[in-house]
């Protein structure tokens, strides 16, 4: 039997016995478990596609695997990315596995040999159907225009999926749909069709030479106010310009329209370099933001130069980073490898039909960005792994 500190009195005991349960509750809902994939589908599927070209079909060592991507194949990153390819049924092999080997549908999905239109399906079981909350917010939905947001959190708590993850639920479904071709644009608004209608677009011929999306990628002290100011910061770094010129009214449309929406669930304060009004050298602000914040934006659409040099020191700190571009932008040579959210402003009747499914997907990369154990890969990272920077 359990002694009684000498000093506790029956008052503090019976305060003891009322804290504990709320604190084991507490610990519960911290430790809840996702019951959907915890990326969206493109990343795993490029990890599955890789499979596939070194090892030509047949199972490969995870370790030389790794090696191969210039990945560590015990960091955070590397098991998340075994674990949701294994979530996704693309891949066999666990974060300990001897061997990763792709599922019979995970090679058909990543095959160019496959006909356009079976790899299409088998993709759409992998990335919705398979996934029992993604294939109940589908049924709802399907032949319907695109929900509001908290309309899609509501039906994803009625599915099952705990609140906690609801939101995240969502972004990563919407995400889902749209690269798998479920959801369109049509009649002015996006719409989530039908499996028979994505197929039946499709030829059913070999799809040798019909892109596949794969192909775009050749990843307790004490605090200070300062420091709180930069923990609850997103920096956003962009093409200003003058006011009234084209890069200016681009920056506030996505800054208004797209990035300060999906990042409200963050709870983070979107600062972009013109709306710093403390006193002092504006560079040296800048620089403290970029280097500091505890998540960066950076939008490389127009290749204006200050942002890359910007983007180029982000890069060097390795702390959380989101890149946006228009699609009328390529995506340049030395960034190429850092996934880049690519949003069609070819025209109003391009952009405004897609703007939740954009949000989210900014959401979606921004909550992948911010995970604790998420590790930031860089150009610079990748080629000087051991480098650090003093901050």
């Amino acid at each position: 039997m359990a002694r009684r500190p000498r000093n506790a009195s029956k008052g503090e005991e019976a305060k003891q016995s009322e804290v504990a349960p709320k604190v084991e509750a507490a610990l519960r809902k911290k430790r809840s478990a996702r019951s959907f994939p915890a990326s969206t589908f493109e990343e795993p599927l490029e990890f599955a596609a890789a499979v596939l070209r070194i090892g030509s079909g047949q199972p490969v060592k995870r370790l030389t695997l790794f090696d191969q991507l210039g990945k560590s194949p015990e960091s955070g990153n590397s098991r998340q990315l075994i674990v949701n390819s294994g979530k996704y049924s693309l891949t066999k092999g666990g974060v300990q596995a001897d061997n990763i080997e792709l599922t019979p549908d995970g090679h058909k999905a990543v095959d160019d040999q496959i006909n356009a239109r079976e790899r299409a399906r088998v993709r759409v079981e992998l990335a919705i159907t398979g996934i029992e909350p993604f294939q109940k917010l589908y049924e709802k939905f399907v032949g319907n225009k695109l929900p509001a947001h908290a309309v899609l959190i509501d039906a994803a708590k009625d599915a099952g999926i705990d609140p906690e993850h609801a939101a995240e639920a969502v972004d990563t479904f919407v995400v889902n749909l749209r690269f798998v071709g479920l959801l369109k644009t049509l009649s002015g608004a996006e719409r989530i069709i039908s499996i028979d209608m994505l197929l039946g677009d499709l030829p059913a011929a070999s799809s040798a030479t019909v892109a596949s999306p794969v192909a775009r990628a050749p990843s307790t002290s004490i605090m200070t106010s300062e420091h709180a100011q930069f923990e609850s910061t997103c920096f956003y770094i962009a093409p200003i310009g003058d006011e009234g010129s084209e890069p200016r009214k681009h920056s506030d449309l996505f800054l208004g329209s797209i990035v300060e929406p999906a990042l409200e669930q963050f709870q983070l304060n979107v600062i972009r370099a013109d709306a710093i009004d403390k006193p002092g050298i504006i560079t040296r602000q800048i620089i403290d933001y970029i280097m500091r914040s505890r998540l960066v934006i950076a939008d490389l659409s127009f290749h204006n130069p200050n942002v890359f040099y910007e983007l180029a020191l982000r890069h060097a700190v390795k702390l959380p980073i989101v890149q946006l571009i228009r699609t009328v932008d390529r995506v340049p040579f030395d960034v190429n490898q850092m996934r880049t959210i690519q949003i069609d402003t070819t025209d109003i009747y391009s952009l405004v039909p897609r703007i939740d499914s954009y949000r989210a997907e900014v959401a979606s990369q921004v909550r992948r960005a911010l995970e604790a154990d998420h590790v930031v890969d860089t150009p610079i990272s990748t080629y000087f792994p051991n480098m650090t920077v003093n901050l």
